[in-house]
């Protein structure tokens, strides 16, 4: 069965829940194209994004995040990931709603730990225990992600092509997200 995305699916979650993964896979099955903000600021900056907070700070980077995910939502129907921190900001929040369908990938702490550990990309993990300070940012962004229109949850046994199936699933639920071919 064919399916036509008709407006904006956003991947909301923690570092670690899959949105760049799960999002690559889920635009290759609906044949859109996969954007991500992270790539779109370092691409802009022509910098990481650990060199923008170390450069900047995190409100800058905060600033320069809204204003990338404004115009990607008005690039067309796309699947977006955005970060992790993107999501916290009401306006945001505002704007995907308005234009979009925003997808809550929850995951657990172990689960995401077990997938960040290790990891020199993460900014916020740069800290004298990486996860409490990751169960401190899951504990505080939770309230923030309950706000996300979908919800699909992660688990450590599910491939990457069954976490696409279940974002389908998830989106077919809403008649203004996906058109199936011919009607």
């Amino acid at each position: 069965m064919v399916m036509k995305l008709r407006k904006t699916v956003v991947m909301v979650g923690m570092m670690g829940a899959g949105k760049t993964a799960v999002g690559r896979e889920l635009a290759r099955r609906l044949d859109v194209p996969f954007r991500d903000s992270d790539e779109e600021i370092q691409r802009a900056a022509n910098m990481t994004i650990a060199e923008i907070f170390a450069r900047d700070g995190e409100e800058f980077f905060r600033l320069r995040e809204a204003e990338v995910i404004t115009r990607l939502m008005r690039e067309g129907p796309c699947i977006l990931s955005i970060g992790g921190g993107a999501f916290l900001a009401e306006a945001t929040r505002a704007l995907i709603s308005a234009h979009g369908v925003s997808v809550w990938l929850r995951a657990d702490l172990d689960l995401l730990w077990s997938r960040v550990k290790g990891k020199t990309t993460r900014p916020l993990l740069r800290t004298e225990n990486p996860r409490a300070t990751l169960a401190a940012l899951l504990e505080a962004r939770t309230p923030h992600y309950a706000h996300a229109d979908l919800v699909v949850d992660s688990a450590a046994g599910y491939s990457l092509a069954e976490m696409a199936g279940k974002v389908l699933e998830t989106l077919g639920q809403r008649a203004d997200v996906l058109e199936r071919a011919g009607e």
